[in-house]
């Protein structure tokens, strides 16, 4: 029996995936690079995108392991494999519920770090320490200071609705990450990554010097796995799961493209896939939303009722500017920052005349897994029953039972908060297009992106449906309009059968109060 390859899920460290012959995606060519040209960088990804294994890669190059090497990119550009004191300070493995917590995490380090280099400073403030420790172990070693900070920004981001308690982990990071700056001459290398770039916030103010290279197209594949490496590392793992799936390559190719790739952080970049996604569904054998089941934070649902966005926006696709989402700024109403850098944007395309940028979802896990977990939260319906109900409705329209999806929809917008007032139709608006975007994972689907378009279009095997809405109106109205407008004219030449559907939404009851079906 052929001796399975081990798939690393879950090995964030470079030596175990290397001593242990887990399957690795070479990025080591990039590692010599940034490693030799620089000193002081910053990189934001998404979770679970590689950011701890590229850490650990550079702890392995600066602790001087040759042999952990062999056979990759590095071993023909590094001759020297110099040994250096290293300080890597993660801070993901805890839960930050108040300043305690943070200080307890930067002393668990820095006790770590004075049993080596001394203890005498361990009576200041955890900035003064950090300051003496690295000072001397550069002093005792003769070797400039490697310091590694995987998550810097982890305590951030678990209270960035809390004012004050964001206000104290800043403080306490902006001193300590400080001491990166006013230590430079004992350092040889400097790696911050985090998931955003608080640069408005201040943490960073004291370490200007950073070079960010999350959007330099040089660093743009630096984490993530582009489709050459994925045929190059994993064809054995592709070949397999398209025999499971009775797909030709190609055609698994295509699937994993729409389901997982899409990944761009630099215009000119190259599409990444997500590699947690990618690594699960070779050892399930199956698709499933492997990354977004690793938690998405309730805040990112906070900051889009807070500031009200308009949901059809992630949907269709939103035009920015560079600074509209490069840089999260805490007192802002723009969710988007913290959006895209959490990778649930990504960048679709760049208009270089104007200078605008498009964010749109990354992929389909992304797009279906982000609006199935806020729909109970702009309705009564439970996560758990959102994909029960939206196979029904994908059903009721396969079987033509018009008269059943609408008796459906109505258990969807019976959630309407009363507390919304005059945002009652953007509600209905957001909630309308989720639904519809949803149906899109079983059958055709189009919501209006453009004027001249139906509200919604359903195609199935047998018929289209053609639906338009109406705020107060009436369902005779809607049905008029798609009429008069000729929605149903772009569809007159596919042989199905053509459905009208005109609804009336009422503000008084909350729900839809009348539709029409015409055939």
């Amino acid at each position: 029996m052929e001796q399975m390859r081990k798939l690393p899920i879950g090995i964030q460290t470079f030596e175990e995936i290397r001593k242990d012959g887990y399957l690795y995606v070479d990025k080591t060519a990039w590692v010599y690079q940034i490693a030799n040209v620089g000193k002081p960088y910053f990189l934001s990804r998404p979770r679970r995108f590689g950011k701890s294994l590229l850490l650990s890669t550079f702890e392995a190059y600066f602790s001087g392991r040759k042999d952990l090497f062999q056979g990759l990119a590095i071993e023909n550009l590094e001759t020297r494999w110099e040994t250096y004191p290293i300080f890597h300070l993660d801070l993901n493995a805890r839960k930050y519920e108040t300043v305690a917590d943070l200080t307890a995490m930067l002393n668990q380090y820095l006790e770590s770090w004075e049993s080596k280099y001394g203890t005498e400073k361990q009576d200041r403030s955890p900035e003064e320490r950090f300051a003496y420790v690295i000072e001397q172990a550069c002093v005792q070693t003769g070797k400039q200071v490697v310091v590694l900070i995987d998550e810097y920004d982890k305590p951030l981001l678990q209270a960035v609705l809390n004012a004050p308690l964001l206000d104290a982990y800043r403080c306490t990071l902006k001193a300590f990450y400080g001491v990166l700056k006013s230590a430079d001459r004992y350092l040889r290398f400097v790696f911050l990554t985090g998931v955003t770039k608080f640069a408005q916030v201040s943490v960073f103010s004291d370490l200007n010097q950073l070079n960010d290279i999350s959007m330099k197209p040089a660093y743009a594949e630096l984490c993530g796995i582009t489709q050459e490496e994925l045929l190059q590392v994993f064809r054995p793992e592709l070949e397999t799961l398209a025999l499971r799936m009775e797909y030709s390559l190609e055609e698994l190719l295509e699937k994993m493209r729409s389901r997982y790739d899409g990944y761009h952080f630099h215009p000119d970049g190259a599409g990444l896939f997500n590699p947690f996604s990618v690594l699960n569904a070779f050892d399930a054998q199956e698709f499933g939303d492997y990354w977004f089941q690793t938690g998405t934070p309730t805040y990112q649902v906070d900051l889009l009722k807070q500031s009200d966005y308009d949901l059809r926006l992630l949907v269709d696709g939103v035009e920015v500017t560079f600074s509209a989402f490069s840089e999260y700024r805490a007192d802002a109403k723009n969710p988007l920052p913290m959006i895209y850098q959490s990778g649930y944007l990504t960048i679709k395309a760049y208009d270089k005349e104007v200078k605008l940028y498009t964010l749109g979802f990354p992929n389909d896990e992304v797009r279906y897994g982000f609006l199935n977990f806020l729909v109970p939260y702009y309705t009564h319906v439970t996560d758990d029953e959102t994909g029960f109900h939206i196979a029904k409705f994908m059903r009721d329209l396969r079987a033509g039972d018009v008269d059943a999806f609408m008796e459906g929809l109505k258990v969807f917008f019976a959630g309407i908060p009363y507390e919304l007032n005059d945002n009652t139709e953007r509600h209905y608006q957001a909630v309308f297009y989720v639904i519809f975007t949803l149906l899109g994972q079983f059958i055709e689907t189009e919501v209006r992106s453009a004027r001249g378009r139906a509200d919604a279009v359903v195609k199935t095997k047998d018929a289209i449906f053609v639906f338009e809405f109406k705020l107060n109106g009436s369902a005779e109205e809607a049905l008029r309009q798609i009429d008069e407008r000729g929605y149903l004219i772009p569809f007159m030449l596919d042989g199905k059968r053509l459905v009208k559907v005109g609804v009336n939404f009422s503000k008084e009851t909350r729900n839809i109060d009348e539709y029409i079906v015409e055939c």
